[in-house]
């Protein structure tokens, strides 16, 4: 029986030759950690009996329309800070893409995205939602993403896109500045009042 499986063997590999030698250096080191691969492993570290992300997720929402306009602008943010959020004069320094995301793993997303996006300084950034237009309950999703940024404490004010940038099927957000943003800016200000002294 060997024998006939020797001879199988070597008639199935007839014309196959062995690989080159290849004297190439690769670079195996792995790029930055996807956004599905950072939520898995905060979840890992995180306490198995509590969710350290803490935006909810109701059976119900209050309604944003496929087409709705919508905004919101929190105690202390300016009213000409408002307006360039709402004209699109500031530019997006992140994205997330929301679409064909189920709604439990938008949650994840929209929390990590929103964390790192505060830490690591930025101050606007940008939601596709899309409009829903189609689905079974229309701008599900985006009137998920509305409720949780307006939880948010790092989000000062958000407003759907200017017509070019998306339109209702995509929400600018205003993040307050991190701790470290805010000393700098203490420190600069300090600094150039004993300047002018």
């Amino acid at each position: 029986m060997a024998d006939f499986d020797d001879d199988l063997f070597r008639q199935e590999m007839t014309g196959v030759a062995p690989l080159k030698e290849d004297d190439r250096v690769r670079d195996f080191r792995r790029g930055e950690p996807t956004l599905t691969q950072r939520l898995r492993r905060a979840s890992a570290v995180a306490r198995p009996d509590r969710d350290p992300n803490p935006l909810t997720l109701p059976d119900q929402v209050p309604q944003a329309g496929p087409y709705d306009i919508v905004g919101l602008k929190k105690n202390g943010v300016q009213e000409g800070v408002y307006r360039k959020l709402r004209l699109g004069k500031y530019e997006p320094q992140a994205t997330l893409d929301l679409h064909r995301v189920r709604l439990v793993e938008a949650r994840d997303r929209v929390y990590l995205f929103i964390q790192e996006s505060q830490q690591n300084g930025l101050r606007t950034v940008l939601i596709s939602h899309g409009k829903g237009e189609h689905s079974e309950r229309p701008a599900l999703l985006k009137s998920y993403v509305l409720f949780w940024l307006e939880q948010f404490e790092q989000v000062l004010a958000f407003h759907s896109a200017p017509a070019n940038r998306g339109g209702a099927g995509v929400t600018l957000a205003l993040l307050r500045k991190s701790t470290s943003a805010s000393q700098k800016t203490r420190e600069f200000f300090h600094e150039r009042s004993r300047a002018q002294r």
